[in-house]
């Protein structure tokens, strides 16, 4: 069994093992974190909508890109060497298989999962006697990344997401990938690109259950096939010249503008208000949400905000 070393830049990662095909999975490696990595808090995040549970795992589509991950022991017939974490690190290594070659983990999914990011020393900084809500939420959001994905697919399907929720905007983006995206299996399909969804009518767009959304995917489409929309340009924004500029797209307010900037160009600082926060605002945050503390990372506080009121409160509730 060969094996490679790979050390990060924070450290985070420690030695990816080349393996057989594995059995069920035919993974093609094996890495171990020293971080906070949670497969299903990341899947139910509302941040990705093309996570499928399969098995003890997920299936993801990334672009162009198709994943099989899932947790598993580490055994002496697996024996991984882990290379000492920070010195400020107090995480006990996670044990994951996937269904990819080493090459393609640190070409791709390795930015994908954010994997350069100490998230553990991020949390660190929420102080529990200033802000005990948020330390509170922090440990319960434990496992939390924020992915690098494409700001296409995001921009779409945040626009989509308006006035839907995390199970129904996932049914019309799977609709609208199998109508006009590149299938790469049985049943898989790839996000189409803008020509692929101009090749649809506002009427083909309706079926995918986008309702009124579907203008506004079409005029995106149309706008991104013939460069007004061009992301390579945004990206090269600030923050605030980015989000004036998502804001001029058609049916793109300060909440999908908001998303787009986070889960679409990693800005980590950009913190998107939906109903779920605007109440624990109201109701935790009565003087303001002590942005200043957290800057800037408050995209990855809002995240442990978002999961611990929609997940853990309400499920309390209930």
């Amino acid at each position: 069994m060969a094996s490679l070393t790979v050390i990060c830049d924070t450290d985070v990662l420690g030695v990816y093992v080349q393996r057989p095909v594995f059995r069920f999975w035919r993974g093609q490696m094996v890495i171990e974190i020293a971080d906070d990595f949670d497969l299903k808090k990341i899947a139910d995040s509302g941040q990705c909508f093309r996570w499928t549970e399969v098995g003890e795992g997920y299936q993801i589509i990334a672009g162009d890109h198709l994943l099989r991950i899932r947790e598993c022991e580490r055994t002496e017939d697996r024996t991984v060497r882990i290379e000492e974490a920070r010195a400020d690190s107090k995480e006990e290594a996670g044990c994951f298989e996937l269904s990819c070659s080493v090459e393609e983990f640190e070409s791709f999914w390795k930015r994908y999962f954010d994997l350069n990011l100490n998230y553990s020393a991020i949390r660190r900084r929420i102080d529990p006697e200033k802000d005990p809500y948020l330390y509170r939420a922090s440990g319960c959001g434990r496992g939390i990344r924020i992915l690098n994905q494409d700001p296409w697919e995001m921009l779409i399907t945040f626009i989509i997401s308006q006035r839907k929720n995390i199970p129904a905007i996932r049914l019309s983006v799977e609709k609208l990938c199998k109508m006009a995206g590149t299938q790469v299996d049985r049943g898989i399909y790839y996000f189409p690109g803008p020509e692929q969804l101009c090749s649809l009518s506002e009427e083909q767009l309706a079926a995918c259950s986008l309702g009124y959304r579907a203008k506004y995917v079409r005029k995106a489409a149309v706008d991104a096939a013939d460069g007004r929309i061009n992301f390579g340009r945004m990206e090269a924004l600030p923050d605030d010249e980015l989000k004036r500029k998502l804001m001029e797209i058609y049916g793109v307010g300060v909440k999908v503008a908001n998303c787009e900037m986070l889960f679409g160009f990693h800005r980590l600082d950009s913190f998107p208000e939906d109903v779920w926060i605007l109440r624990l605002l109201e109701e935790e945050y009565r003087d303001g949400f002590p942005f200043g503390e957290y800057r800037p990372y408050n995209g990855i506080m809002q995240q442990y905000l978002f999961w611990y009121r929609r997940t853990v409160q309400e499920e309390q509730k209930g």
